[in-house]
């Protein structure tokens, strides 16, 4: 397949630009042995860096790349860059076996939250809630806060493709790309501060991070909400009216439903156990992911699960997990120090780079106030088409929408939401670090207040 276009190439290299002047600080002194450099940067993040920037290029072999990227630093690191555990293989093995709970809980986090989505489209809620729209702007507004309220327990992906069918379907085919670009936005927003909602969230949560941590980013995410929502409402409402389904021959799945519910409240229950009971014990078992799975198996003989999800939400996973380790291996004392303004940085690069390793990277590094986080990497995506998944998973039902500069003119207000909210957020909650949680090393143990 073609890779992007070169204009596109040149807008997402302006915007990545743009994106890393917030991070031009200096960086911390080295505890750790100083990585190779090449002109200043450590090699270990110029690799990172283009396996991040092919993968922005070539999204049809996202796998493929992510995969060699990772077998490209993995093997720089054991022959030249020691890891923060040691060097060489015995480095590389000691390294793996710190890792290897997170990337199996993601692993079953992201393979079994993809069966949940599918139980829940099955279960005809989706089909059924066109009929609570408004018949006017109000009703593309309405559709984009259900949206956002699925997103808070779905994942994103899967609360923007309900979202687009919907849309689809209430819009008679003819959807605004500014309503697209809103509604990948409501899905980010909606999922950036439930730590069920976003693949980041859960990142984080699996790493020790409170939810009430993540919680915070909705001050940012419900503002933002407001000023891109309004805005796309009224390009759609003005560009196709919106048509209403009554939807009345729906009828709704209860055992379906059920089912989502038992697992969401199975993984909340065992990570909170876990973590509060036997917070000794979360680094040596992938205890959230089995406990998905087990909640799965057990609601078999209620609706058997489509089995056939699992090949393509499998290449996925080996998609991210290769991401997430690779952000793990990067020397993160040569970063800039924790701060607001790298969190605001991380936003816009998230637009340009997959957000999964960005989150790696602050996990590791540690120093953040986690719901700036959250809001950054969760939201920053959705100003491009090809900044978060959902924004290509949206973009495949509506090919039109793939072009970086159609979406950045009819998806003005994303961006102008994103600094929004985070100024708002920062003005109303200030810039508080959280305290250091397993995994993550404390760069700042003071609760700095901004002005």
């Amino acid at each position: 397949m073609p890779s992007l276009p070169i204009a596109r190439r040149l807008c997402a290299l302006a915007l990545l630009g743009a994106a890393l002047l917030p991070l031009a600080a200096v960086a911390a002194p080295a505890a750790l042995p100083e990585p190779p450099a090449l002109a200043g940067f450590p090699i270990d993040f110029i690799l990172f860096a283009a396996t991040l920037f092919c993968v922005a290029l070539f999204h049809h072999h996202t796998m493929r790349v992510a995969a060699t990227g990772l077998v490209v630093i993995t093997i720089f690191k054991v022959l030249f860059s020691p890891f923060a555990e040691g060097a060489g293989m015995a480095g590389l093995i000691a390294h793996l076996g710190h890792e290897w709970v997170l990337l199996a809980n993601l692993l079953g986090l992201l393979l079994g939250f993809a069966l949940l989505s599918r139980h829940f489209e099955a279960s005809q809620v989706p089909a059924w809630l066109p009929k609570l729209l408004p018949d006017d702007w109000k009703g593309a507004f309405a559709l984009l806060v259900m949206i956002f309220v699925l997103s808070s327990f779905l994942d994103n992906i899967a609360a923007a493709l309900i979202g687009g069918t919907i849309a689809g379907v209430v819009f008679r085919g003819k959807v605004h790309i500014g309503y697209l670009a809103a509604i990948v936005a409501a899905s980010n927003a909606g999922g950036s501060g439930s730590v069920v909602g976003d693949t980041t969230t859960t990142m984080m949560w699996i790493d020790g991070v409170s939810p009430l941590s993540v919680l915070e980013a909705y001050i940012a995410a419900s503002i933002a909400m407001v000023i891109f929502g309004i805005p796309a409402s009224l390009q759609q409402q003005r560009y196709s009216p919106i048509t209403r389904d009554p939807g009345a021959n729906v009828k709704i799945d209860g055992a379906r439903v059920f089912i989502v519910a038992a697992i969401l409240v199975t993984a909340i229950v065992v990570n909170v156990v876990v973590n509060v009971k036997f917070n000794e014990l979360s680094d040596t078992f992938p205890f959230i992911g089995a406990a998905v799975w087990v909640a799965l198996l057990a609601c078999v003989p209620l609706r058997t699960p489509d089995w056939g999800e699992l090949p393509a939400a499998f290449r996925g996973s080996i998609f991210l997990l290769s991401l997430v380790l690779a952000a793990s291996m990067m020397p993160v004392q040569k970063l800039p120090d924790a701060s607001w303004r790298v969190a605001l940085g991380l936003g816009f690069i998230s637009a340009v780079f997959d957000n999964i390793p960005l989150t790696a990277l602050a996990l590791k590094q540690g120093g953040y106030d986690w719901g700036y986080i959250a809001f950054a990497v969760g939201f920053g995506g959705s100003m491009i088409w090809f900044g978060s998944s959902a924004g290509v998973a949206l973009t495949n039902l509506f090919p039109d929408a793939k072009s970086v500069f159609a979406w950045l003119r009819g998806g003005w207000h994303v961006a102008l939401a994103y600094v929004i909210g985070f100024g708002l957020m920062l003005a109303v909650h200030g810039w508080s670090p959280d305290a250091p949680h397993r995994g993550a090393p404390a760069t700042a143990h003071a609760s700095v207040r901004a002005s």
